[in-house]
């Protein structure tokens, strides 16, 4: 494995799924996500779960995958998104008082279409950083 790969991967894919995430989340569903009234958010610890996705994408691409094009990228970074969703919300709303599905859903979809995009980045920064 090409160790500048996978730093240079985990990087730009850490920035693109966080500004993804404040996107979608602080942006678009604000109504749907209101912004925490919690004086403990911390901006640091939403990085770093982008750069720990992003890790984990740009390790699976360079070392067991070999994807290095956009397509392919933003397609498994679409399923690897799908199945971390579907076992977050899963787990979380296991022991809930209140389920609300159409919030479920909508955060699986919103998972999954951060992941392809960021899969889609990841692949092709590793694809343009090829010795």
């Amino acid at each position: 494995m090409n160790y500048k790969n996978f730093l240079l991967g985990t990087l730009v894919g850490g920035i693109v799924y966080f500004l993804l995430g404040w996107l979608v989340y602080g942006v678009l569903l604000i109504n749907i996500y209101p912004a925490s009234a919690s004086e403990n958010e911390c901006f640091l610890f939403y990085f770093l779960g982008s750069l720990s996705f992003a890790a984990l994408l740009s390790y699976v691409f360079n070392k067991w995958a070999g994807i290095s094009n956009w397509a392919s990228g933003a397609k498994a970074g679409a399923l690897l998104a799908l199945l971390i969703a579907l076992y977050m919300n899963f787990f979380m709303y296991a022991n809930a008082a209140e389920v609300n599905y159409q919030i479920m859903l909508l955060d699986i979809v919103a998972g999954t279409f951060m992941g392809s995009i960021t899969g889609a980045f990841v692949a092709i920064f590793a694809e343009k950083t090829k010795e």
